[in-house]
């Protein structure tokens, strides 16, 4: 028997077929059969136990009870998702445990970044529900202007793949200027002619701020009610990130008194936002429910990279995208 086949992992959702079958190629499989719904707490809890690897998903909080139910022989963890603050980096680097992920799914992302920046810009949720309401009267001068993007400032923060990705596809609209903000310089930003700038600068100066950074501690609820007070009341907010970078009240009472002009949200803190969330009674705030990644080509990428770094990892090979976890 191939000494992977001794290997036990628990994946905690259905995945693609392909990446499936090359994990039963190669290891012991314990599989959560749903699609629809994520592994319940106390399920992951017992069928996790002695397992070398886990293949989760962003739904999956991989905390140190997780880790601890898992046992000695838990080596690996491999994430179908570009983030991965739902598992305990900090527990796994004190046990030696590899996290892999999966950050290359960034031209789905980044269309549909670009796609929610233009559904709020030109206010196209509003002017469909304005149509199937009957709300559709005669040509108006100033009736349903949104912004436009030629000779905009694009503020980006967190340049990183998706970023850049996001600012490529953006210039061809007439951008006059991209400024991004980092903890340090990026090389890539001469690509499309990018200036490095503060936060406070970014805020101030931008017409559109698109958020593509990682929930880290320190971007965590960055956008407050003190971020948004900077921000040109023109300014439209894009987050196709981590919900938890907005705070979501003060987001509220920004776009209700016009501090800000608009926002749009792929990412919210829960998810799924409540239907009954103040955000969605709100007509300058598009919300998505979490569909960045969501093409069919990228998900089976996404599938098969996580996969990828699970097996490489059982083996001792290096991860094709390990989490550097450089914590202390």
């Amino acid at each position: 028997m191939d000494y992977s086949m001794t290997k036990r992992i628990f994946v905690t959702r259905q995945i693609s077929p392909k990446a499936v079958t090359m994990l039963k190629k190669r290891c012991n499989v314990i599989m959560w059969e749903s699609e629809d719904q994520p592994v319940p707490r106390n399920e992951l809890l017992k069928r996790i136990v002695g397992c070398d690897g886990l293949y989760c998903l962003l739904t999956d909080n991989i905390d140190v009870e997780v880790i601890d139910a898992a046992g000695p022989n838990l080596k690996i963890i491999s994430t179908m998702s570009a983030g991965f603050d739902h598992i305990d980096i900090v527990t796994c680097k004190q046990r030696n445990i590899t996290v892999g992920f999966t950050p290359d799914v960034l031209t789905a992302t980044a269309e549909l970044t670009v796609a929610l920046l233009l559904m709020v810009s030109r206010r196209t949720v509003e002017g469909v529900n304005i149509v199937k309401s009957g709300g559709w009267g005669s040509w108006k001068p100033i009736w349903m202007c949104g912004s436009s993007l030629s000779d905009s400032t694009v503020g980006i923060v967190g340049l990183g793949r998706i970023g850049l990705a996001v600012a490529r596809r953006l210039k061809p609209f007439g951008v006059k200027r991209f400024l991004y903000n980092n903890q340090n310089p990026k090389s890539e930003a001469d690509i499309i002619c990018a200036e490095f700038v503060s936060f406070d600068k970014l805020l101030r100066e931008s017409d559109f701020v698109v958020i593509c950074c990682p929930l880290t501690p320190d971007t965590k609820e960055m956008f407050s009610r003190h971020a948004f007070e900077k921000m040109k009341s023109s300014a439209i907010l894009i987050n196709t990130s981590r919900g938890g970078i907005i705070q979501h009240d003060d987001l509220y009472q920004a776009l209700k008194t016009g501090q800000i002009k608009a926002a749009g949200l792929d990412v919210t803190t829960p998810e799924p936002l409540p239907s009954d969330h103040q955000l969605l009674s709100l007509t300058n705030c598009v919300v998505l429910p979490h569909i960045g990644s969501a093409t069919e080509d990228s998900r089976d990428l996404m599938a098969v990279l996580a996969a990828e770094n699970l097996l490489a990892g059982l083996e001792d090979l290096p991860m094709p995208h390990e989490v550097n976890i450089g914590v202390e």
